[in-house]
């Protein structure tokens, strides 16, 4: 079977963008009082919203992060032996984020106690898929420095990091933890995008300066 083509993985990038988005904007809009500038996603798939808060999971967490999971297989079964071996590490740090931020709309939020049992699973996924995509993202880019046909995905997996980072980590007390909570998925989906557009990385990591060379036989 043919690999998709750069049309096809971009629309389903775009697609699981969308998911993400669209489900947001839908599940605000049954749950009365709920405001996208003080709530967070997480509390739209609330374990007490029964039915409705596992589907606005599946569609808003575990669809995207899924779909970017790909992304970043396709990318790493690119990278051939005598890649940078920052690059590879990046990508597998990326694909933790990517299964991390997956796994947050199964891990769904307690409104009885945010502070303990499930709630603490869900927090802890939003962490591992922070750090998973800011240190992977940073990580992806030094490795692909220099390297012929990787186009723009190093400084747009930089750019997206520090996007992810500041609006989990910094930009808060400025614009709110919610608008920078979904600056920071933003930053994330649109990487999502970039990634969809990337080729295989193998010929291009294959020429960069200062690789290794493969090994012989």
């Amino acid at each position: 079977m043919s690999a998709p083509s750069a049309r096809m993985r971009i629309a389903a990038a775009v697609a699981a963008a969308l998911a993400c988005v669209v489900a947001a904007v839908l599940a605000a809009a049954r749950l009365d009082g709920y405001s996208h500038l003080l709530h967070p996603l997480g509390l739209l798939g609330a374990r007490q919203l029964g039915g409705a808060g596992l589907a606005f999971g599946l569609a808003a967490y575990v669809a995207p992060g899924l779909a970017q999971a790909w992304q970043v297989l396709r990318l790493r079964a690119g990278l051939p032996p005598g890649s940078r071996l920052l690059a590879g590490i990046g990508l597998q740090l990326l694909l933790v984020g990517a299964l991390a931020f997956a796994a947050q709309g199964l891990l769904r939020l307690d409104l009885e106690a945010l502070d303990a049992g499930a709630s603490r699973w869900h927090a802890l996924a939003w962490l591992a898929w922070v750090l998973g995509f800011v240190l992977g993202g940073g990580a992806l880019a030094l490795g692909l420095r220099g390297v012929r046909g990787a186009g723009r995905l190093a400084p747009i997996s930089l750019g997206a990091a520090v996007l992810v980072l500041a609006g989990a980590f910094l930009l808060g007390d400025w614009i709110g933890p919610a608008l920078a909570q979904r600056l920071a998925i933003l930053g994330w989906l649109g990487w999502g995008v970039a990634a969809a557009a990337q080729p295989r990385l193998s010929r291009a990591a294959a020429s960069a300066p200062g690789s290794a060379a493969p090994a012989p036989g």
